[in-house]
């Protein structure tokens, strides 16, 4: 039976381990390049949440065959070496906003004609960069909304012909990896050229880690363009790291009750740009461990601050909820392209913090929160998985917090809510 909303149960110090889920990031670039090399490659601990399974979904579609048993987190991909075997598809991606840029691309390989839509959310969310870019390569791009710029997206291809595209830095980094994945395939050397300050390069980081990791290699000059030589991909074996996201909300747990919690599967080495969450929680008054395989965090005294969020902007939800037990004003900036989320996550984040009592100012480009008594409420996800994991947070020191739509984690972490059972403890009787 699917609950409609959960009731959160305040903890006292949260204690234990914690294992994420593999990466949504990593997952969904790993399938699309093993996908686009000749031969097959054996994925491990891949993500087993909706958005992985439209591009794996989505793949098969394409003749692109992948043998999936996500609940082992496993995935057999066997890639075609650049072919698009299917001249006509219409694929469907929900509001997985990965999986709609990576593909508009990927079809771009194909000789044919392709159809991509997702929900009412999708359609509102940009695209028309990435499509005249692929225009100037020689693809015929189209999209059905808002004057063009927003999906339903038509692709009408050819093959890809190569040669410079330019893109603005400041929407989504998701434009850059897509490009970088299928440029390879291209008839000529693709140049990518980057206008204005890129957003969130970390994700550009992951995307040139796992091209490499199946064999090739592009050049990168001072985030103002990329060089993408024609090659191949090649297959291989290839396990997915722990999601740095999905561990920011049990870190951030222990920064709120004063518990301890460690994460495995991650390291202060990886390049998700969430990963550095922890160097914010240790500004505010935490302490960090950093270790092989994991990274431990014990809460403590928290006190606030002002951080540049552009590289890691899925953190700022839970930053948010970390903020309202914060001593003094935290203030996030440089985040404003997460108007272009699932939902426009500032705005969003701003009200219903406000309904839970916090003071929040909301700017074009961050917010400005200050502490206030706390009260328990409804609160709304606005189908957000990320937005249903942070206030959920807020719920472990407050009686009271009820959360809307809480199946939404099934985006990016399914069973969240257990996990973060697991590591609670009893309530003291007394108010904290």
């Amino acid at each position: 039976m699917t609950v409609s909303v959960l009731a959160i149960e305040p903890s006292g110090p949260v204690r234990g381990r914690v294992t994420p889920p593999g990466s949504k990031s990593y997952t969904n670039r790993a399938l699309l390049v093993a996908a686009l090399a000749r031969g097959t490659s054996t994925l491990t601990n891949v993500l087993d949440a909706d958005d992985t399974r439209y591009m794996a979904q989505a793949l098969l579609r394409l003749g692109l065959p992948v043998e999936a048993d996500f609940a082992a987190g496993r995935c057999l991909v066997h890639g075609k070496g650049g072919e698009i075997p299917a001249r006509e598809a219409d694929l469907y991606v929900g509001n997985a906003g990965t999986v709609m840029r990576f593909l508009t691309a990927l079809v771009s390989l194909g000789h044919g004609r392709y159809r991509l839509d997702g929900d009412e959310r999708m359609r509102e969310r940009p695209i028309g960069d990435l499509l005249r870019a692929l225009a100037t390569l020689g693809v015929k791009a189209s999209g059905e909304a808002r004057d063009g710029e927003c999906p339903p997206v038509v692709i009408e291809a050819a093959g890809l012909a190569g040669g410079d595209a330019h893109l603005p830095g400041s929407v989504s980094s998701q434009f850059f990896s897509a490009l970088l994945m299928v440029a390879p395939y291209a008839r000529s050397r693709v140049t990518i050229h980057v206008e204005g300050p890129l957003v969130s390069s970390a994700y550009v980081d992951m995307t040139l880690a796992t091209m490499a990791a199946f064999g090739l290699s592009a050049e990168r000059v001072e985030n103002k363009r990329f060089l993408v030589p024609a090659g191949r991909y090649e297959p291989r074996q290839y396990e997915v790291e722990a999601d740095a996201s999905s561990a920011s909300y049990f870190f951030a747990a222990a920064a709120i009750t004063g518990g301890r919690v460690q994460v495995e599967g991650l390291d202060a080495h990886s390049l998700q740009g969430d990963v550095h969450f922890v160097d914010v929680l240790e500004e505010m008054g935490c302490a960090v461990r950093r270790g092989e395989r994991f990274i431990e965090v014990t809460g403590g005294p928290l006190r606030g601050g002002t951080w540049d969020m552009s590289a890691m902007p899925d953190a700022v939800p839970t930053l948010g909820a970390v903020a309202c037990f914060a001593r003094g004003r935290t203030v996030v900036t440089h985040v404003g392209h997460l108007r272009y989320k699932e939902t426009d996550r500032l705005r969003a984040l701003a009200t219903e913090l406000e309904r839970l009592g916090a003071h929040v100012h909301e700017t074009d480009d961050g917010l400005s929160l200050e502490p206030a008594p706390l009260q328990g409420a409804e609160v709304r996800t606005y189908g957000d998985h990320r937005m249903a994991m942070s206030l959920a947070l807020v719920g472990l020191r407050v009686a009271g917090v009820r959360i809307q739509e809480p199946g939404c984690v099934s985006k990016s972490y399914p069973r969240f809510f257990e996990d973060l059972k697991q590591v609670a403890t009893p309530a003291s009787s007394s108010s904290r």
